[in-house]
């Protein structure tokens, strides 16, 4: 699976719903190489490293694909109208939710990345496009987006390429594993949810969801 960047984005914290609220889900496109650290991309920040950054969400993924879908769904936002609406880092087109495992390890530029667990939605996302129900959109539609862990430092650039290096845990998608764990398809499905701790890659916030569910 090779897919081609469409953009590489970074923010900085801003205000956001109120002076003391601050956040950084307002991204931008960066333009030549960008440096690629263990705790993301040079030049972006999170205003809340409580729940957001990290070494397990160092780089946001968003399928510019799902853009399509969301203004079916919302109307033809402004937000809509570039990459950066969902605060991704990575936007590109060919990659989903449902063709991306945990556990895949891909070549961004010359950096090496691990998909650690999907993007699990809050109140910013909602907030940033006027109080319509994007958390709510997210999580009926498994159009979550996921994050990647950085194994090898490197730079990306816009234009380079997004290349599947190794799969170790096929079958399990992004897109499945935000079902179980978020989406409440646990009820139903125990026996995937048991066996999915066998996938160790799993963000560490994410493999406490799944004891907590397994109980």
């Amino acid at each position: 699976m090779t897919s081609p960047i469409l953009s590489i984005l970074c923010g900085s914290v801003q205000p956001f719903r109120a002076p003391d609220e601050p956040s950084a889900i307002a991204k931008r496109p960066v333009g030549g190489s960008v440096r690629v650290h263990r705790l993301g991309l040079a030049g972006d920040e999170q205003a809340d490293l409580a729940v957001h950054g990290g070494p397990d969400k160092a780089i946001h993924h968003y399928p510019h694909d799902h853009y399509a879908w969301w203004r079916a769904a919302i109307g033809d936002h402004a937000l809509l109208a570039a990459p950066g609406a969902f605060g991704e880092n990575i936007s590109t087109e060919g990659m989903t939710e449902e063709s991306v495992c945990i556990g895949d390890r891909y070549r961004l530029g010359t950096a090496l990345a691990e998909v650690s667990q999907g993007r699990q939605p809050c109140w910013k996302l909602d907030h940033r496009f006027g109080g319509l129900a994007i958390n709510a959109g997210v999580v009926q539609s498994r159009r979550s987006g996921w994050y990647y862990r950085v194994i090898e430092e490197g730079e990306v650039a816009a234009g380079d390429a997004i290349a599947l290096v190794d799969r170790p845990h096929e079958g399990w998608t992004v897109r499945r594993v935000f079902g179980l764990l978020i989406a409440g398809e646990h009820k139903r499905d125990r026996a995937g949810l048991a066996a999915l701790t066998a996938v160790e890659p799993l963000a560490d916030p994410w493999k406490r969801r799944l004891a907590q569910l397994l109980g």
